[in-house]
Parts: C-alpha cells; structure tokens; sequence
C-alpha cells in the first residue's frame, strides 16, 4: 500500500484494514511460511555468535536467551496486531508510513533494506567461515563469492520455488537441532562416548557458578543474543505473498514461544551440560565444539554442514527481503521508480539485483579484514535490525490507540499485555542500545548510526523539494506508481 492509498483509506474511497493487490503472486501457502517463521531466526546469532556470548556469561547466557524471548514475542505479537489490520508486504515499513508519519517510513524502507545487506555479508561471511572446517586452503573471500552468487540466482527462480528452498533449508535446522538435543541427553543420561563421565545438568552451576562472569558479563551479552533473533519479523515481509495471511500469518507468530523454548533455551542447557562453559571459545560453533568433546568428529562434521545451510538460508532470506522492501519505497515515492518493476514471474529483480551488488562488498571485507569481518557487521546488523523493532512497537501503540478511538477497525489478534507489553519491549531495546555503547566491540554500530541517519535525512529533504516542485505531499507515491493495484511495470 503506497501513502497515496493510505490518504483515500481515511477518506472512505478504501475499506479500512483491506490489503490492495501489489503485483505480487501469492505463492506462499501455510507450511511454507510456518517453516519461514521457524527457520529465520535459526541461523548465524545462535549457530556461531553464541559461542562469544558463551565465553562472556557462561551458564548465564541462557537466561540472557529466555528474557530477550519474552521481549522478542512481545514484538511480533505487536507486528502481528498490525498484520492482521492490514497485511502488506511492505510491513513495518507501511506501518511507520502510516501511523508515525512518511519521514519515519522512508527511514525504516531504507534502514530495514541496509539491514539485510549487512546480515548478508555476514551470513556469507559465517558460510566461508564454516568451510574452513573441511579445508581452511579455501580463502574466506573465495567461498562469500561463490556463495552471493549462487543465492542471487537462487532468488531469480518464482516465490514459490524460493518458499519451497527455504522450507527445506528451515527442515535441516530443525531436524538437527532436535537431533542434537536427543543426542546430548543421551550422553547425559546414558553416559556414553568420551564426554559421557562428565556430562551433568551440574556443568551449569558447577564451574564458577551460573554467574561466573557477574551479572554484568550477562548484561555484555545482550546485543550478541539480540542479534541471534534478529529476522524473525521477516514473516511480515512475506504478507504480501502469502496465500491466506489472516490464517497462515498469526498460527506463523504464536508460535515464537515454543521456538525459542527448544531451538534456543532448550540447545543451549543440553550443550553446556555436556561440555563446561570453559570450553567455549568466540569464533567457533558451540554445537560443533560440542560434538568435538563429545568424540564423534563425523557428527561435527554433520553439524558443520547444517550450520553452513542455515547461514545460506538466512542470506537467501535477506536477498528475498531486499528486493520487497525496495520496490515498496520505490511505490511510495521514496526510491527510484526502477525498483517498481517486476519480472515476468512477479519478482523485483532489479532491486534484489541492486542489494546483491552492495552485498559483493562484504567479499572485500573478507578480503580484507578475515578475523575481524563478523564482528564488524554483526554489530552493525543488531542496531539497524533493532530499528525495525523500535517502529513496529511505536506504530502498534499508534494503531491501537486510533482503534480504541474508534478512528481505526480493530484488529481480530491483538497483542496481549499491550500496552504495558510493548513500553517494556521498547525500554528494554533502550537498554541494550546502551549497553552497546559500553562494548568496545559493538560501539562502532553507535558511530556508524548517525552517518548513516544523515544520509537519510538529506535523501528526504531532496524527495521533498522534488515533491514540492511536482505538487505532492513528501514521500506520496506517483500516480502511475499506486493505480491498478500498485503493481509497477513489468520487465
């Protein structure tokens, strides 16, 4: 929906809480979305970033996934409140055009955009890393070009084939991680292969004590673990390609508890029971360490292989994301009219195209800085990606206080607690932004920021003089961009 047809929905010429057509197929049915939803979140942050958080809070670090899991539900029963309203596939970005004003929707199009350009450099870069497992002759930069590559073509193919991939990438994380927490009670329980005489639910409080670090090393941890959840908003995006969003999108959202109760908390207790906290280094993958300890090096190898695929979905999630959230700015007047194209097949090319491109740098990033490069990004990826977050929250207590009103329809899957809910998920992201600013690691995210904010705020004061001069509201879509449905040229 451009901002053009948010003026005629308050001025009665479009039913309130309708979802226009946007040029996109619907070729995203029920299973494909749910494994969308279980799967994005399973990726880089859990498999290789919670080995660094690990090494900083030990045991503690569980209870660092479990709070951020309550804030992160918090989120997405905000993001879905404001779904079931109006599911668009601009999402968020939409809901900031709407409800905090077209400033605050350019800057989160743009923002989100930038976002899963980093996370793809940085899903590449965890790839190359984890193919240094088999054969470290293999240059990191090497393998992130082939692998952006081989994405990018991925991403040509229909949304149906691109659900399809991404169903069975997400099958191969969650299979595996059961497999490994059936695996880690078994050592436990059973006592079997080399770690079998000291594994023990006691390794959580029996080397320096759940807090070994102090509270405060837990506090260090939380951009870290913030990051690990990053993308799952992404089930947002994919609103506008959904066969039956008011169906499909909230069953996708309720079940964020139970995924964060196995695939993270539950992971986490069963591999810090097996192998001590001590072991845990930054850099390598807790899960492929474990098996390591554990002596079965095939099963590392499998796990290094699963945690390769799970980076590779992630960026495949990304170069999906960015093509959508560039036409949906492009719609509304707030990037170039060249992203409003679609293929043949209903897809954005050229903005997937352009993001793509801007992803190659992260191939010189590992050119040039290897040891250095996820941290980097990592940092960068967490303070844009918590953005969404801030929006999705500020737009929902918008929404609901015009619906409360009576100005608005209320939507049929409000978010519970809310809201007391979303204050404290935006108080909380307050915190973490500050604890940022502590780390030396992550500080650079803070400086990078307001650079990028004022690359922003020239680019919308020259849409707006651009505006003034054609007569438009700043940042309204132009009309032969929002008729018919905003479908935008075809290639």
């Amino acid at each position: 929906m451009t901002s053009m047809q948010v003026d005629k929905q308050h001025d009665g010429n479009e039913a309130p809480g309708t979802a226009p057509e946007e040029g996109y197929q619907r070729g995203l049915g029920n299973r494909q979305i749910q494994m969308i939803a279980i799967g994005g979140a399973i990726g880089t942050g859990l498999f290789l970033g919670a080995g660094k958080a690990i090494s900083m809070a030990g045991p503690s670090i569980i209870l660092a996934y479990a709070i951020v899991g309550l804030v992160i539900f918090f989120i997405m029963r905000a993001l879905g409140e404001l779904l079931m309203y109006r599911p668009v596939s601009g999402s968020f970005s939409e809901y900031g055009r709407e409800f905090l004003g077209p400033f605050i929707g350019f800057v989160t199009g743009w923002t989100y955009w930038l976002f899963w350009v980093v996370t793809g450099i940085t899903e590449v870069t965890a790839a190359a890393t984890y193919v240094q497992y088999w054969n470290k002759d293999i240059p990191q930069w090497a393998a992130a070009l082939v692998f952006t590559c081989a994405l990018f073509g991925i991403n040509l193919i229909s949304v149906k084939i691109f659900g399809e991939l991404e169903f069975w990438f997400s099958m191969v994380k969650v299979t595996a991680i059961i497999g490994m927490i059936l695996i880690g009670l078994g050592v436990i329980t059973l006592g079997f292969s080399n770690a079998g005489d000291t594994a023990s639910f006691t390794n959580l409080w029996s080397h320096g004590g759940f807090f070994p670090k102090g509270i405060g090393g837990t506090l260090m941890t939380l951009q870290i673990v913030m990051f690990a959840f990053l993308a799952v908003e992404l089930v947002g995006v994919t609103a506008g390609e959904a066969t039956n969003p008011k169906k499909v999108l909230p069953k996708a959202i309720n079940t964020v508890p139970w995924r964060i109760g196995l695939f993270y908390i539950g992971a986490l207790i069963i591999i810090l029971s097996v192998v001590s906290w001590t072991v845990f280094e930054p850099g390598v993958s807790p899960f492929v360490r474990a098996f390591q300890e554990i002596g079965l090096p095939a099963g590392a190898g499998i796990v290094n292989f699963v945690v390769l695929t799970a980076a590779l979905s992630s960026a495949n999630s990304g170069m999906y994301s960015t093509g959508r959230m560039l036409r949906d700015l492009a719609l509304n007047g707030q990037g170039p009219k060249l992203f409003t194209r679609l293929s043949k097949n209903g897809l954005p090319t050229w903005g997937t195209g352009v993001s793509v491109a801007m992803m190659l740098f992260g191939v010189y990033i590992n050119y040039q800085w290897p040891g250095e490069a996820f941290n980097y990004v990592v940092s960068f990826a967490t303070i844009s990606g918590m953005w969404a977050w801030i929006v999705i929250l500020a737009s929902q207590l918008r929404y609901r206080a015009k619906a409360n009103r009576g100005e608005l329809p209320q939507s049929d899957f409000k978010a519970p607690g809310s809201p007391y809910t979303s204050v404290f998920a935006l108080a909380f992201i307050a915190m973490v932004i500050v604890m940022m600013g502590v780390d030396p690691d992550a500080r650079i995210s803070l400086y990078a920021a307001p650079v990028w904010a004022l690359i922003l705020g020239v680019g919308y004061l020259c849409i707006k003089r651009r505006d003034a001069a054609n007569g438009l509201t700043a940042g309204a879509a132009p009309q032969d961009a929002s008729a018919k449905g905003t479908k935008g040229s075809k290639d």
